[in-house]
């Protein structure tokens, strides 16, 4: 077959065939009168095994080398072509993160085009203090997408920068929760953390109690707390259970007896607080440190029942909790005379 014919049945141009023709990768076997290439069947098989090793990324360097040696091994070149396509793809996935993101800015010039990509920028830099400049410097009045700054503050690990990207997603709207949301079910337990500590900043968004009162149910304390903290601030008695249970293991023991002490002033809710907490005081497992705490946290409930609570606990067979629950009952009658004259009656 003629150079035409061939490049009409392989689907390689002429001008292809004459590049492998000059670099020896396939040499047609004959030339007729005239001079031109003519192809055998042979010459035709090799083009289209040329053909599939260019589809797997293979150079025509290395395909020459796989065509000819004898002692050629595919593995280790395999391992480095899913090697390198690794890393394409991945640098094509960030380009396309990128320009999504510069898209849903809704750029009105390459001015904001700019803006947006030195944001991401500053954003994706090694020098946490730039990260954080990067947050706080843009101009006022920027659109940034939700998307963009939820994936900064779900990989941010340092504390201050991961502040100012939280509340940077807090001021940019609703649309925070549910670029977030798909974090609080991350595997790794310090994304699904920043995903609520995220979400608790914007509880009044469209959707932010519902996310939160499901990250109750995480095995993880330090990302079922801070929900707990920010739905028991808002009045969701279903964080009871889990604030109570960070008093027991003295993980942000105190500010979760604040927050009971707020939901306790609900008359509805007084009694499940109570309740739960005097359960913890009788359990058999409570170490002495456990009802120490437990102690501590009646003292932020109102009402006459936590002081009679702890004029008990003044009686403790545990010295220890015995002292501390006298001292805050001499404490609390002290600042409220009335009701323990109300008490005494």
């Amino acid at each position: 077959m003629l150079i035409g014919e061939v490049a009409r049945h392989s689907g390689v141009s002429p001008r292809m065939l004459r590049h492998y023709d000059a670099l020896g990768l396939v040499r047609p076997t004959g030339r007729t009168v005239g001079g031109y290439r003519e192809y055998c069947a042979e010459d035709v098989r090799r083009i289209f095994h040329v053909e599939s090793l260019r589809s797997l990324g293979l150079s025509l360097k290395q395909i020459g080398r796989a065509l000819e040696d004898p002692d050629f091994t595919p593995s280790a070149l395999v391992s480095d072509l899913i090697r390198w396509t690794e890393d394409r793809l991945e640098r094509e996935q960030e380009l396309l993160e990128r320009l999504r993101a510069v898209d849903a800015s809704a750029p009105t010039g390459w001015q904001d085009v700019l803006r947006i990509v030195e944001l991401m920028q500053g954003l994706g830099s090694t020098s946490a203090a730039r990260r954080q400049q990067a947050v706080l410097t843009r101009p006022e009045g920027m659109s940034v997408p939700a998307e963009l700054l939820a994936g900064a503050v779900l990989a941010e690990s340092d504390p201050h920068v991961a502040g100012a990207l939280r509340w940077a997603l807090a001021r940019s709207g609703s649309d925070g929760v549910a670029a977030l949301a798909a974090g609080v079910h991350a595997e790794d337990a310090d994304i699904r953390r920043r995903a609520v500590l995220a979400i608790a900043e914007m509880a009044e968004a469209p959707g932010a109690i519902a996310v939160l009162a499901d990250a109750l149910g995480d095995p993880d304390t330090r990302v079922r707390g801070p929900a707990a903290l920010a739905l028991g601030r808002r009045g969701v008695t279903e964080a009871v259970p889990t604030l109570v249970g960070m008093v027991v293991e003295g993980s942000n023991d105190v500010e979760a007896a604040e927050v009971l002490g707020t939901l306790s002033q609900d008359p509805g809710c007084a009694d499940r607080v109570m309740t739960a907490l005097t359960g913890e005081l009788a359990a058999p497992t409570a170490d002495s440190a456990t009802r120490i705490r437990l102690t501590q946290a009646l003292v932020e409930l109102s009402g006459t029942t936590a002081r009679q609570v702890l004029r008990r606990l003044a009686h403790d067979d545990d010295r220890a909790v015995a002292l501390v629950a006298s001292a805050f009952a001499t404490l609390l009658d002290e600042r409220s005379p009335a009701d323990r004259g109300d008490e005494d009656s």
